[in-house]
C-alpha cells in the first residue's frame, strides 16, 4: 500500500499567530484605556455632584482640572493631528495607503488625550480611538516583523476588530465593522484575522470587567407583529434622525474651521460647555452607556427626554467638531436608545402600545440610528445584540434598521466614517508622497460594475493597473478576457491622489 505523504496548509497560520498577539496587546491597551476614562469620568461626576450639594469650592477643582486637561490634549493635537476625532478615518487612509502615520506617535498620544478628553466628561465615545489604538499596534508589528503594505493592512484591520471587541465585549461586532466600513472587502486572510485578534481581545476584556454585557438592560417582552407599524414609523423617523446627524455633523466640523484660532484649541469650547451640563445634569456626561442603562430604570416625562435628548445632540456636535481624541459610536448609540425611549413614551400616551414595550424601543433604536447614520445594518444589529445580550429584539431590531437605512440612503446620505475620510483628506495639504504608487485590495461586489464584466472593458482611470484576481483561494493573472465574478478580488495598481475616485468608479453599481 503506498503511503501518501501528508501536505499541510500553514497559508492562514501565520495570520493567526500574529492576530492572536495583536489581539492580546490590544486586549491590554484598550482595557487600561477603558478602565482609565471609567474611573476619571467618575472622579469628575462626583466632583460635580459635591458642588451640587453646596461645596463651592470644588467648582474651582474642576475648572483646574479641565484646563489641565485641554493642555495636555491641545499639545499632543499640535504634535500629531491624526489622533483627533475618532481616528476610524484615519485607520482608513492608512489602509488604502492614502494616509502615512507612525503607529508608536499615534498609539501613546491617542490613548493619553483619549482618557483626559472622554474622562472629563465630554459626550465622546472610546469605541473610535480603540479602534485606532489597535490598527496602530497591528502596525507595529507589521513594521516590526518588515512586512509589506499588503500583509500589513490584514494586521491593521485586525487589530481594528480587537479595538472595537475590547472596547465593547463585542467580538463579532468588531470583525463586522472591519468587514463592512473599514476593509469593505471578505478576504480570507483579512477575516481569519479579525477573528483571531477580536477573540483573544474580548478573552482579555472579560477577564478584566466580567462577563455582563455592556448594555444589559434587561429582560426584553418579545414584541407582537400586530404593533409592526409603529416600528415602521419608529424606522422612518430615526432615518430622519440619521440624515439630520450626519449634515449637523458635518456642519459642526465646518463652523469650527472658521475660529479664529489654532485647530488643537478648538477643545475650548467644550470644555467650557461641559461644566454648566455637568452641575446640572452630572449623570448624562460621557459616552453615554451609563444614561442608557439608567432608561429602564428611571420614570422621565416626554418633555424631559426631549430636554436630554437635544442636549446630547447639540453637546455631541460640539465635542467631536472640535476635533480632540474620541468618537462617536457610543455617542450614537446613546442617542438612539434616547430617540426611542421619546418616541416610545409618546406612543404610551397616545395608547397605541402598553408600557411594556419601552425598553425593545430603547434597544431597537440604538441599532436603527447607527445603522442608517454608519451606512452599516450588520454591524449595528450584531453590535447591539452582542452588548444587551438578549437574541428576543432580532427581528424588529432588523426590520427598524432596514427602514432607517434606506430612507438615509434615499435622501443620499453617505457612510459618515467615508464622509470624514473625503473631508479629512481634502484639508491634507498635497504632498510629494501623493504621487506615490499604493496598491488598492478592491472586492467585486454583486450588482457593482465589475461584476460579469472581462478586464479589458474596464474604464480604469490612467496610470491604474489591476495586477492579480484572487478567485476563492486561486490566483489569476489579469488577463484582458478574464471575466471578473462577483466574490472575486482585485488588486489595483494606482496613484495615491487616486485612490478614493478608483474605489468610488470600481464599486459603483451597475446601470440596470
Amino acid at each position: 500500500m503506498l503511503k501518501q505523504k501528508i501536505q499541510f496548509n500553514t497559508s492562514k497560520l501565520a495570520i493567526v499567530v500574529y492576530g492572536v498577539l495583536i489581539g492580546f496587546l490590544t486586549g491590554v491597551v484598550v482595557s487600561l484605556f477603558r478602565l482609565s476614562i471609567e474611573k476619571i469620568l467618575a472622579g469628575f461626576q462626583a466632583l460635580y455632584l459635591a458642588v451640587g450639594r453646596g461645596d463651592v469650592f470644588l467648582l474651582m477643582i474642576i475648572i483646574l482640572l479641565n484646563i489641565g486637561c485641554l493642555a495636555v490634549a491641545a499639545w499632543l493635537l499640535k504634535q500629531n493631528p491624526h489622533i483627533s476625532g475618532s481616528g476610524i478615518p484615519q485607520v482608513e487612509g492608512v489602509l488604502t495607503g492614502e494616509i502615512t502615520d507612525n503607529w508608536w506617535a499615534t498609539l501613546w498620544r491617542k490613548f493619553t488625550a483619549g482618557i483626559l478628553a472622554i474622562g472629563s466628561g465630554l459626550m465622546l465615545g472610546r469605541e473610535g480611538p480603540s479602534i485606532q489604538l489597535g490598527a496602530a499596534i497591528g502596525q507595529g508589528v507589521a513594521q516590526y516583523r518588515h512586512l509589506s503594505h499588503n500583509k500589513a493592512k490584514s494586521l491593521i484591520a485586525s487589530g481594528a476588530a480587537a479595538g472595537l471587541s475590547a472596547a465593547f465585549n463585542a467580538p463579532l461586532a468588531g470583525v463586522m465593522f472591519v468587514l463592512e466600513e473599514i476593509y469593505h472587502s471578505i478576504s480570507p486572510f483579512v477575516w481569519v484575522g479579525a477573528v483571531t485578534g477580536a477573540t483573544v481581545s474580548d478573552f482579555v476584556s472579560t477577564v478584566m470587567f466580567g462577563q455582563t454585557p455592556v448594555l444589559a438592560v434587561g429582560q426584553l417582552t418579545v414584541f407582537p407583529v400586530k404593533l409592526y407599524g409603529l416600528l415602521l414609523l419608529f424606522g422612518l423617523i430615526l432615518g430622519l434622525f440619521g440624515y439630520v446627524y450626519q449634515r449637523v455633523l458635518l456642519a459642526s466640523l465646518s463652523l469650527y474651521d472658521k475660529l479664529a484660532l489654532p485647530k488643537p484649541l478648538y477643545g475650548i469650547i467644550p470644555f467650557v460647555l461641559v461644566i454648566p451640563i455637568g452641575l446640572m445634569w452630572p449623570h448624562i456626561l460621557g459616552g453615554g452607556n451609563g444614561l442608557i442603562l439608567s432608561l429602564n430604570n428611571t420614570p422621565t416625562s416626554v418633555k424631559m427626554l426631549g430636554l436630554l435628548l437635544m442636549v446630547r445632540f447639540v453637546f455631541s456636535m460640539v465635542s467631536y467638531g472640535s476635533g480632540l481624541p474620541g468618537g462617536i459610536f457610543l455617542p450614537i448609540l446613546t442617542l438612539g436608545a434616547l430617540s426611542g425611549t421619546l418616541i416610545a413614551n409618546v406612543f404610551v400616551t397616545l395608547n397605541l402600545m402598553p408600557t411594556t414595550y419601552i425598553l425593545n424601543f430603547v434597544v431597537i433604536g440604538m441599532a436603527g440610528y447607527f445603522a442608517c447614520i454608519g451606512k452599516a445594518p450588520f454591524t449595528a444589529i450584531i453590535l447591539v445584540f452582542e452588548m444587551v445580550g438578549s437574541v428576543t429584539h432580532i427581528l424588529p431590531l432588523a426590520f427598524v434598521s432596514l427602514v432607517a437605512y434606506l430612507v438615509v440612503d434615499l435622501l443620499n446620505g453617505a457612510p459618515i466614517y467615508e464622509s470624514l475620510l473625503a473631508r479629512l483628506l481634502q484639508h491634507n495639504q498635497p504632498t510629494t508622497a501623493s504621487l506615490a504608487m499604493t496598491t488598492l485590495e478592491i472586492p467585486v461586489l454583486a450588482g457593482s460594475m465589475m461584476e460579469d464584466q472581462p478586464i479589458r472593458d474596464l474604464n480604469l482611470l490612467p496610470n491604474s493597473l489591476i495586477t492579480l484576481v484572487k478567485r476563492s483561494d486561486n490566483i489569476l493573472i489579469p488577463k484582458g478576457d478574464l471575466v471578473l465574478r462577483a466574490g472575486d478580488i482585485i488588486y489595483l495598481r494606482t496613484s495615491q491622489d487616486a485612490v478614493q475616485a478608483a474605489k468610488e468608479q470600481l464599486l459603483a453599481t451597475a446601470e440596470v
